[in-house]
């Protein structure tokens, strides 16, 4: 693995939109694999109230040198006003997979 990788992940409302989210970055070059979670819980403060709402996490594999056009796809195509982006860099993992990662998102860059 020669360019540093990234683990982002995101929420969205319901199961269409978050394979709609995930096939936009694969289709795109733009993540490697995007994997669903099953409904989570989350629990925040919106406008000054405590929300609590069902949501499907994405964990989105890609590379550092794509985060910003994830990142504006992800802006673009999500419903949400202020969507959850979190990037996490992956220090370590099995070799042929980080390649793997890297290869996928490395198309016409």
């Amino acid at each position: 693995m020669s360019t540093p990788l990234l683990l982002i992940l995101c929420t969205a409302p319901d199961r269409k939109t978050a394979l709609s989210l995930s096939r936009a970055l694969v289709e795109q070059d733009l993540a490697a694999c995007v994997n669903l979670t099953a409904p989570v819980t989350s629990v925040y403060r919106w406008q000054e109230q405590i929300e609590q709402s069902d949501e499907i996490l994405l964990l989105i594999k890609t590379t550092k040198k794509r985060y910003r056009e994830v990142e504006s796809t992800l802006r673009t195509l999500h419903p949400y006003e202020l969507p959850e982006i979190i990037a996490v860099p992956v220090e370590q993992g099995l070799d042929g997979y980080l390649d793997w990662v890297e290869r996928c998102t490395n198309k016409e860059i």
